[in-house]
C-alpha cells in the first residue's frame, strides 16, 4: 500500500487512502486497548510476584507481557508491514513510515502494589509525527482517543481545556525519566515546583496525568528527560484538547526527541510556567 501525506498551504493533509488507514488503525487501537484493559482489570489485585527491570525501580509483571501480546497481535494482524516499538517487546525489524508505540501497562508499579492508577497507551506515528493516540483507564472505564487535527474525545465526548482557569497556586504534574533519579538539577527543580504550587503530582502513570491536563484537572505538566512509549500519546491528547507543548526555552515542540525537557499547559499560562522553570533552575 502507498502512503502519502501532502503539503497544502504549509499544512499537512492526509490523502483519502491514508485516512482509510488511520480510520482502520483507530478501530484496531481501540479494540486492543479495551481487550488489554479488560485483562488488567481482571488481574488487578491477584499479582503475587514481579521482576525488577533495572536498578532504577522499574519493574515488569506477567500482566505487562500478556497485555502487550494482545495489543501487538491485533496490530500485526491488520498492519503486518508497520514498525512497532513496545515497552517490553522492543522493536520489530520492519522498515516503515508508520510506527506504533505501545505501553501495555503504564503504571506497573501502581498495579503491582494494588493501587488502581494505571492505563494502556497506544500511539501511531507517521514519519515522526504523531497522528493517533489511544489511552484507556481500565479501572474507570475511560477511553481517550485523539487524532491529528480532529480533537480529543473521552468515551466519544469531546474533551477541551476551554478557557484558561485562574489560580493562586497551580496544580502541576511532574514526569521524569527512570534514569533521572536524584540528579541534582532535577531535585532542585522538583523542590522549587513542590513549594511554589498548590500540588505537585507524581502518579507513576504519566498517561493518566496527560488525560488530567487535557480535561483541565491539572494546570500544567513538567517533563524532565522522560522519553518513552507513553509520552507521545499524552502530548497529542493535550494538543488536540487545546493545550500547548514547548521546551524550557519556550520553543514549540513537535515531532519526537530523545531527551525531552518540556512544559505543557493552557496557551494563556505559557509565560507563567516558563518563568517557574527559569526561577526553579536559576
Amino acid at each position: 500500500m502507498t502512503y502519502c501525506i501532502e503539503e497544502i498551504n504549509g499544512e499537512r493533509e492526509i490523502s483519502k487512502l491514508d485516512q482509510m488507514t488511520l480510520n482502520r488503525a483507530r478501530e484496531v487501537a481501540i479494540s486492543a486497548a479495551y481487550e488489554a484493559g479488560r485483562l488488567t482489570r481482571e488481574r488487578f489485585g491477584t499479582l503475587d510476584h514481579y521482576e525488577e527491570k533495572d536498578d532504577h525501580g522499574d519493574i515488569v509483571t506477567e500482566v505487562d507481557h500478556l497485555a502487550e501480546a494482545i495489543i501487538l497481535n491485533k496490530i500485526r494482524l491488520v498492519f503486518p508491514d508497520h514498525k512497532i516499538r513496545s515497552e517490553e517487546y522492543g522493536e520489530n525489524d520492519m522498515q516503515s513510515d508508520w510506527t506504533w508505540l505501545v505501553d501495555p501497562l503504564d503504571g506497573t508499579n501502581n498495579f503491582a502494589i494494588g493501587m488502581p492508577l494505571f492505563g494502556i497507551s497506544i500511539t501511531l506515528v507517521f514519519e515522526r509525527t504523531v497522528v493517533l493516540a489511544v489511552i484507556y483507564e481500565p479501572m474507570t472505564d475511560r477511553l481517550y482517543v485523539s487524532s491529528e487535527n480532529e480533537g480529543t474525545y473521552c468515551n466519544t465526548k469531546p474533551v477541551s481545556m476551554g478557557a484558561a482557569k485562574a489560580f493562586k497556586k497551580a496544580r502541576v504534574g511532574w514526569i521524569q525519566g527512570h534514569a533521572v533519579q536524584n540528579e541534582q538539577r532535577a531535585v532542585k527543580l522538583r523542590h522549587y515546583i513542590d513549594v511554589n504550587t498548590k500540588r505537585m503530582m507524581r502518579l507513576w502513570a504519566p498517561t493518566l496525568q496527560w488525560t488530567m491536563l487535557a480535561r483541565g484537572d491539572l494546570d500544567a505538566i513538567i517533563v524532565y528527560n522522560s522519553e518513552g512509549e507513553d509520552l507521545y500519546s499524552g502530548i497529542l491528547m493535550v494538543k488536540e484538547a487545546g493545550g500547548v507543548i514547548f521546551d524550557y526555552d519556550g520553543n514549540p515542540f513537535s515531532g519526537m526527541i530523545g531527551q525531552p525537557y518540556l512544559i505543557a499547559c493552557h496557551p494563556e499560562h505559557k509565560s507563567y510556567f516558563m518563568n517557574m522553570i527559569k526561577e526553579g533552575l536559576s
